[in-house]
């Protein structure tokens, strides 16, 4: 089914975006649809995995949002049928925003070659912020810890060379 929903504004969805959404939960098409619809945003709900990459051949979609748990074909594995496609020049490129459920399930997300995820429970600030900012060609990796850059003493405060 489609749905006619957009949004626009500062770090919100912009207009025209096709969101593909599969999942097999009412909650979460509830959720999505709620927190990044607007009139001139389409939405493909794909209830059964297996024909994600149809929909993105017939429709390609500005980002697809993929729940991990989907009963027919689960979210990584939808996540690494559209990279194993695209590798093999049957699809474009599209962005994926996958929902985990759980922190545990972040090492799975970092083989997925999603663009991004988020961890359950959804509100529509973070799912909008990560949805816009992964249309956009960025990444939100939430859960994952910011590595920290500590500068080196020595270089740092590093002498001029002088020449003798």
């Amino acid at each position: 089914s489609e749905r006619v929903m957009a949004r626009t504004g500062t770090g919100e969805y912009r207009p025209g975006v096709h969101i593909l959404l599969a999942t097999d939960a009412d909650w979460i098409v509830d959720e999505v649809t709620a927190a990044l619809g607007g009139p001139d945003t389409t939405f493909t709900v794909c209830r059964d995995g297996r024909v994600v990459s149809d929909q993105v051949r017939e429709r390609r979609p500005d980002l697809a949002i993929v729940d991990l748990q989907v009963g027919s074909m689960g979210g990584m594995a939808i996540a690494m049928a559209l990279r194993l496609d695209e590798s093999a020049g049957a699809l474009p490129h599209v962005n994926v925003l996958m929902l985990l459920d759980r922190t545990a399930d972040l090492y799975l997300a970092q083989r997925s070659s999603a663009e991004g995820w988020l961890v359950k429970p959804l509100d529509a600030m973070r799912l909008g912020r990560a949805a816009a900012a992964i249309a956009a060609g960025q990444t939100w990796f939430e859960g994952v810890p910011v590595p920290v850059t500590v500068e080196d003493d020595a270089t740092a405060e590093e002498e001029p060379a002088t020449a003798g």
